[in-house]
């Protein structure tokens, strides 16, 4: 029986996707998006990371269809020379690493304080949620500032590309966690009062064993929707620290750092350096966020409308 209940959800998750034009187009361009990214030094012509292979004199070299462009350079230059092509797949590659990443580690410090906060004593939970209201009063760009500080005094501004991607996965990460904890907190206040949990604790299992064992697989359909919405946050967090000069370097391409490279010389023709990043990056998130929009009204029955 429940192998049939199984086959069956799986068949209606199917039939429901399919019929929704909206997230299967979103689901196609995340896909297309995201393999190219992987596949992004067999599919680039160039190696924006090699220097070798990088001739400033071909700086700022207008797409193809463009008067003066290089059939080399399907999209142009930017302004170090580099095809913008090869760079915005390898920047999106970079950028997906950074919001995965991020979101990683909000759901692993999240998750595990939700889990305490819920079902620990009244104490705990009120340390712990005053803790997480402490962190959201901190924007990820209050915390950037002041741990790039720290870290580009500790490795020195050569060394920063080298631990940039890291650090970016640590401040996104450190500053967007409570949002997880508060709620996986609401679901498991609801879950421990429930008939399972108690006969738990009437069999003897340690609290431990039944947060993780028991409460926490029926959490995880709220935590499912919000990592899907969270990643397209954290890519938009590491374009706009890239921007600001906090984020990835101009020498490590990401959408963000690209966006801002091109931004300068976005009135004085070269317009197509911080157009075409600037486009994948919306397509980028938009193709996400309706599928996080999608899902969440899948999963929740008050919401879903055959």
């Amino acid at each position: 029986m429940a192998g049939l209940f199984k086959r069956f959800r799986q068949s209606y998750f199917l039939y429901s996707f399919l019929r929704d034009p909206v997230a299967v187009t979103s689901f196609a361009l995340f896909v297309v998006l995201a393999l190219s990214a992987l596949l992004a030094p067999v599919i680039a012509p160039h190696n924006p990371f090699d220097g070798a292979n990088i001739d400033i004199m071909d700086a700022e070299t207008p797409p193809l269809w463009k008067d003066g462009g290089n059939p080399a350079f399907l999209l142009g230059t930017d302004n170090q020379g580099r095809d913008l092509f090869s760079a915005i797949l390898y920047g999106m590659r970079v950028s997906l690493l950074i919001g995965v990443g991020a979101v990683a580690m909000q759901a692993c410090i999240g998750i595990m304080v939700g889990l305490l906060s819920g079902y620990g004593s009244r104490r705990l939970d009120n340390i712990l949620m005053r803790i997480a209201d402490v962190q959201l009063s901190f924007s990820s760009y209050m915390v950037a500032i002041f741990l790039g500080a720290i870290v580009q005094m500790t490795f020195g501004v050569g060394r920063y590309e080298q631990v940039a991607v890291p650090f970016l996965v640590l401040v996104i990460g450190l500053a967007e966690w409570p949002q997880y904890a508060r709620t996986v907190r609401a679901s498991v206040l609801a879950e421990k009062k429930k008939e399972y949990v108690e006969a738990a604790r009437v069999i003897g299992l340690r609290p431990f064993r039944i947060m993780w064992r028991h409460i926490l697989p029926n959490t995880l359909t709220p935590v499912l929707v919000i990592s899907t919405v969270q990643v397209a946050n954290a890519i938009m967090s590491e374009a706009a620290l890239s921007f600001l000069g906090l984020g990835m370097p101009v020498t490590k391409p990401s959408l963000g750092s690209l966006i801002k490279s091109g931004f300068q010389y976005f009135f004085s023709g070269s317009w197509w350096i911080t157009l075409f990043p600037g486009v994948v990056l919306i397509l980028l998130v938009l193709s996400i966020n309706l599928l996080g929009d999608w899902l969440r009204d899948f999963l929740n029955p008050k919401l879903y409308k055959d």
